[in-house]
């Protein structure tokens, strides 16, 4: 069963190798793997949709919670979330069929980003069915070329998220052991 994970890390080189190359070594199937900065350009927000049996899904995300650069990973799959994939698709078709071409895309909410004497360069977001659907709807009005995003989701849940830096800033521990009088600790 696909499940759904959101990861916020440092965005630092490696931490995509880590976080895929820990999925590869259990035999876990990458679906779709999205990864861009956040408002702050330390974090990177990451969404990975991978193939993992249910019963094990607690286990993945207490390993990803584990990796170097990995500051949160959720678990999506079933949570309140809003999920959605983009799809940029250039559609030839003859001249007859360009009037159904856009009033498909229209149905679809599709936006015409180029249109050219062959044809059509389309947008399209949704949820992974309804973009399938859409790529096979526009098959049938000619050659297609199709280009997809994978996955990108939020969470819903009103809770805030709480954060601590991975790796200590480097303040110095202070202790409440008592100074002698005369100043000097014996080690």
């Amino acid at each position: 069963m696909l499940q759904v994970i959101s990861l916020l890390l440092e965005n630092k080189p490696g931490a995509l190798m880590r976080v895929t190359g820990l999925l590869g070594a259990r035999g876990y199937n990458i679906e779709s793997l999205t990864v861009a900065r956040t408002t702050d350009s330390a974090l990177s927000r990451m969404t990975i949709v991978v193939d993992v049996d249910p019963p094990l899904r607690k286990q993945v995300i207490k390993q990803m919670n584990k990796l170097v650069n990995v500051l949160q990973a959720s678990d999506l799959t079933e949570s309140p979330s809003v999920a959605r994939e983009l799809v940029l698709m250039r559609v030839r078709s003859t001249m007859e069929a360009r009037a159904s071409v856009l009033k498909e895309a229209e149905i679809f909410g599709a936006r015409v980003i180029d249109s050219s004497m062959e044809g059509f360069a389309l947008e399209a977001t949704g949820d992974s069915e309804k973009l399938d659907e859409f790529i096979d709807v526009m098959r049938s009005y000619g050659e297609i070329e199709v280009t997809r995003s994978g996955t990108v989701a939020v969470t819903l849940e009103p809770r805030k998220l709480r954060l601590s830096s991975p790796v200590p800033t480097g303040a110095p521990k202070t202790t409440n052991t008592p100074t002698p009088a005369n100043g000097v600790i014996n080690a």
